[in-house]
């Protein structure tokens, strides 16, 4: 039998909601230290509470790990030597051990449940993160292990899990701190070692609370409908509480593994900045070719994006526009739109702002004209052409130019306006110009 110490480190959500932020940190920082030891990571449902626990969140759980690109050697829909990974499935194992308990005399019968009976003393353990910390004893209750209902309580079902697991490390989040030390005492009362504990910050919003609800997005996967990109959101949340030791930052998966260390983590908490993330996700964006951006925007959903695969050259152009200002996929998705359809409707305070003068619809149709006769479509001659007729006409440039976006997008704010009617092409250009001028004409 192979007797070689091997690196094992677990994830165990509750399936009573989705894979959160904090959660899925937590998974990564686990197999982070899992693949930088060549160790084992598992994943392993925490369902016991049967009246919240839902198959749907499991469901959802897998795919939002799915997502960050995380993967598990052993868990649900693996498998592995210490299934089952469903804690709903190893509940005779729970009253098993809680029975070994009471007959050692280190439980005892209380109205129904079985309590640990408490010893004595100090508790103490290393954390990897926090250092030496220490519980007098009297400050903890003689604890329920398993409920007159026969579940266990969470104190119970993760040590004997951990236990049957084999697993080395339990790297999870501060607010366990204060579950260790009972934790710790079960392990001794079955007579085996615990494994080595570290706890990380907690993550917080900009307010320095608690991230929650109110912070925005509730489940990993509302960051995908978000547009973010998984491999941003992965390199986002492995520095999240966590430090290199440089100054680097952007780090593919394999970079992060070979730095990944216990001792880089932070023990304070971390802020949650969107800001940052967008930062992120900007700069991945940025790396991708064109083909591989139009595939991703595409795969939000159901978007008639056949045009940029029609002509390459010119769909590199319109994405050379959008690069610097797109910092999620779903920016992209709404900066494309008026390359391929016009507007169905107009920015009314774009037009209240712009266009209510009653010569606004006649500067408009003269630009029109021009557009329609000057012989040099592209952006230098578009822009003098414009400039050259406000002034020929005592008109703002800013009046034509704001007009002439709001012709294109109905919007008040694009691309570089030229840049775009130079794409858009004269066609277009003319008979989006003639639209809006039509629009005005039918306004009070």
């Amino acid at each position: 039998m192979n007797n070689v110490w091997v690196t094992r480190l677990r994830f165990a959500p509750s399936p009573t909601g989705y894979l959160h932020v904090g959660g899925a940190r937590t998974a990564l920082f686990n197999w982070l230290y899992a693949r930088r030891h060549g160790g084992v990571f598992v994943l392993r449902i925490e369902d016991t509470d049967v009246e919240r626990s839902q198959a749907e969140m499991v469901t959802g759980i897998l795919d939002g790990l799915r997502w960050l690109g995380i993967d598990w050697d052993e868990g649900p829909e693996v498998g592995g030597p210490h299934a089952p990974y469903y804690q709903s499935q190893r509940l005779e194992r729970y009253r098993a051990a809680a029975k070994q308990l009471l007959d050692s005399g280190q439980a005892f019968e209380d109205g129904g449940a079985i309590r640990f009976k408490v010893p004595p003393g100090k508790t103490t353990f290393v954390d990897s993160v926090h250092g030496p910390i220490e519980f007098d004893n009297e400050h903890i209750e003689s604890f329920v292990i398993l409920r007159s209902d026969t579940h266990p309580t969470y104190h119970l079902s993760v040590v004997c899990d951990d236990i049957d697991m084999a697993i080395t490390h339990v790297v999870r989040g501060d607010d366990h701190i204060s579950n260790t030390p009972k934790q710790v005492l079960l392990y001794n009362a079955f007579g085996k070692t615990p494994p080595t504990f570290a706890h990380v910050p907690l993550i917080m919003g900009a307010d320095k609370q608690r991230l929650s609800k109110r912070h925005g997005a509730t489940s990993v996967m509302e960051y995908e409908k978000l547009g973010y990109l998984p491999e941003a959101m992965f390199n986002f949340l492995a520095l999240l509480g966590w430090g290199t030791g440089s100054n680097d930052e952007l780090l593919t998966k394999d970079e992060l593994v070979q730095r990944f260390n216990l001792e880089g983590i932070s023990g304070g908490n971390a802020v949650f900045n969107t800001e940052k993330l967008d930062w992120f996700n900007h700069q991945y964006l940025l790396k991708l070719t064109d083909e591989e951006l139009v595939a991703r925007v595409g795969g939000l959903g159901a978007w008639g994006l056949e045009g940029l695969g029609k002509d390459p050259a010119w769909s590199s152009r319109v994405l050379a526009l959008l690069r610097p200002r797109c910092k999620r996929l779903t920016e992209y998705r709404d900066q494309l739109t008026p390359f391929f359809e016009g507007p169905t409707s107009y920015d009314p305070d774009g037009v209240k702002k712009h266009l209510s003068a009653p010569e606004a619809r006649e500067h408009l149709e003269a630009l029109r004209q021009a557009y329609i006769a000057t012989g040099d479509w592209t952006e230098v001659a578009l822009e003098k052409c414009l400039r050259e007729l406000a002034e020929a006409r005592s008109a703002k440039a800013a009046t034509l130019i704001h007009g002439t976006r709001i012709a294109m997008t109905g919007r008040m704010v694009s691309p570089g306006l030229f840049e775009m009617l130079v794409l858009l092409g004269r066609e277009r250009v003319v008979d989006r110009l003639a639209r809006l001028i039509a629009a005005l004409a039918g306004l009070p």
